[in-house]
């Protein structure tokens, strides 16, 4: 009776705690996003944010926008229910950073302004050009977006205590999960309309510095549990899975082996190689880091803060490995899936099960549980920010001020339009969110990164390297990639036949792989490049421009 008395107590206590650092860290936010709405008084402030800030701070903010909760609740999910397979998800986002940097990052501070779109447009027809380039940064944003909101979902009926059968404030956890993703979606739109990307950043570096002081914690508290004895580590995860020594070696969630059916396993192998071709190529596709070089003020800028980014997420990246396999050794993979079907809420239990051992009992444990679910619901708001400002700004200054007003629009009318795309993309997110509750984060966002790759960066890369490359390439790459993408993961095991679908009491699934990227980025490409053939447009003087910006920064804004 004591120990169910002293349980119950120490549930209330974290449930009372997170609540408490929650709103302690919305206020704090808040506070800077109405500092910040005060010095944005121009369409550069609120874009790019007066592009004031240095290679260090916006690396922290990239790297706040980039360890997102796939990053931190569902790469940890995915490493404690699968082993070894879940670390190719670290692998591959870090490795990304290097086509970012090597191809991407200063070229695109050099030749554009405020969006992707225009480097795009910059050498081709505008309004083709700008409308294909708005719909694609929607979709992935929207696609990002998704994995955010379901994150907070699950994290938000661990927190309050909710189990089947109880209720918080009257709610079941379902209903409870549904009210937290209303909840993160109205901070957000409140985080942009009102801060632009100064409060955006700001938000971003703030959440950066918490999530690795986490993550740093929870790795040292998991080795000191082992005496810094990796070999025992492993050994007790391997054990406590359930699924022995095939839990520390590949194959047991890509490439599987299905004796007896040569299909199965072909497709299974696919699936591994269109993940990693996704996961590697999608980063210097995503608007929401794009734009991030644009709020520096030199190209020089633009790569230091790169490279700040590859060692803040190389480091953060390397700590879930002892995240992932802590949680399958300490929680145990039948408890995280007790409480989250698809292992989104694998870090909060280890934190958990880390305070009860070292800090005493269940208000240990519950203490130690709310700090890093605070953390993880910081990590969560700052990201669906970036995320819905990248989208807005799209809207309004690449539809409404190119499109449809034709480049007469002005700064206060380009801010507003951008203010009210921020409310429409974040309701939209909301009812898309309730849907996706069923998906593992990482996952959702591996998917973002597939549609990235395949509609955003082959109309980038031909853009700046391909002299021949004309207004009708482009609008083939974009659609061409995103719709292939977006059909291929509407028609897979990801929508409908699967227990862990979107839909699962449906079946029209015919494409066999869970990730589009390996067909669908090649026809990205194909596209361009056919549609650039079909067109005699052709204008070497403005790309001879474009390079020479590009290179040396001459005339950037």
């Amino acid at each position: 009776m004591n120990i169910v008395l002293a349980a119950e107590a120490g549930s209330h206590t974290a449930r009372n705690l997170t609540i408490t650092l929650f709103l302690i860290f919305v206020a704090i936010t808040l506070a800077i996003t109405v500092w910040a709405s005060r010095q944005t008084k121009t369409a550069t402030d609120f874009y790019a944010g007066g592009r004031s800030f240095s290679g260090f701070q916006n690396g922290m903010a990239i790297g706040g926008d980039y360890m997102s909760a796939a990053s931190f609740l569902g790469i940890a999910g995915i490493i404690a229910l699968n082993g070894y397979d879940g670390f190719l998800y670290s692998i591959g986002f870090l490795v990304a950073w290097l086509v970012a940097l090597l191809l991407v990052a200063e070229l695109l501070r050099n030749s554009g302004r405020y969006t992707m779109a225009d480097v795009l447009a910059f050498r081709m027809r505008q309004r083709p050009v700008r409308t294909a380039a708005a719909v694609s940064t929607i979709t992935v944003s929207i696609f990002y977006l998704l994995a955010q909101m379901v994150g907070a979902g699950a994290l938000v009926a661990l927190l309050l205590g909710i189990k089947p059968g109880s209720t918080f404030l009257g709610m079941d956890a379902d209903t409870a999960k549904v009210a937290t993703i209303i909840l993160v979606g109205a901070l957000m739109i409140i985080y942009v309309t009102v801060g632009g990307m100064k409060g955006t950043t700001y938000v971003q570096i703030v959440k950066a510095f918490l999530l690795m002081t986490g993550a740093v914690v929870m790795t040292l508290l998991v080795l000191a549990k082992y005496k810094f004895n990796l070999s025992s580590l492993l050994g007790d995860a391997a054990h406590a899975s359930g699924k022995g020594a095939a839990f520390l070696e590949p194959g047991l969630k890509y490439g599987v082996e299905t004796p007896g059916d040569a299909l199965k396993t072909f497709y299974s192998k696919m699936d591994l190689l269109s993940l990693g071709i996704a996961l590697v190529l999608g980063t210097a596709g995503l608007p929401h880091i794009l734009i991030r070089f644009y709020t520096v003020p030199t190209a020089k800028a633009a790569r230091k803060s790169v490279l700040w980014a590859i060692g803040i997420i190389g480091l953060f990246y390397l700590l879930t490995l002892a995240l992932g396999f802590g949680a399958a050794a300490l929680v145990g993979g039948k408890a995280i899936t007790a409480q989250d079907k698809a292992g989104n809420t694998a870090a909060p239990q280890l934190a958990e099960a880390l305070g009860r051992d070292f800090f005493g009992g269940s208000l240990g444990g519950a203490t130690l549980l709310a700090i890093i679910a605070a953390v993880a619901f910081a990590t969560i708001l700052a990201v669906v920010a970036g995320l819905t400002l990248a989208s807005s700004s799209s809207l309004a200054h690449d539809f409404y001020a190119n499109v449809i007003k034709r480049g007469q629009a002005s700064e206060r009318q380009e801010v507003k339009v951008a203010r009210i795309s921020a409310l429409v993309i974040g309701a939209v997110s909301i009812v898309l969110s309730i849907f996706a509750q069923n998906l593992n984060v990482a996952f959702l966002v591996a998917l973002a990164f597939a549609v990235a790759a395949s509609g955003n960066l082959p109309a980038i890369l031909f853009s700046l390297f391909w002299k021949r490359f004309n207004t009708s390439g482009a609008v083939w790459a974009i659609y061409g990639g995103l719709i292939a993408a977006v059909v291929l993961v509407f028609f897979s095991p990801v929508v409908s036949g699967a227990p862990t679908a979107m839909f699962p009491e449906h079946d029209w699934h015919w494409f066999p792989l869970s990730n589009p990227g390996i067909i669908s980025i090649p026809i990205g490409f194909l596209c361009g490049w056919i549609g650039t053939l079909l067109s005699k447009e052709h204008d070497e003087e403005k790309y001879a421009e474009l390079e020479v910006r590009a290179l040396t920064g001459a005339g950037a804004h």
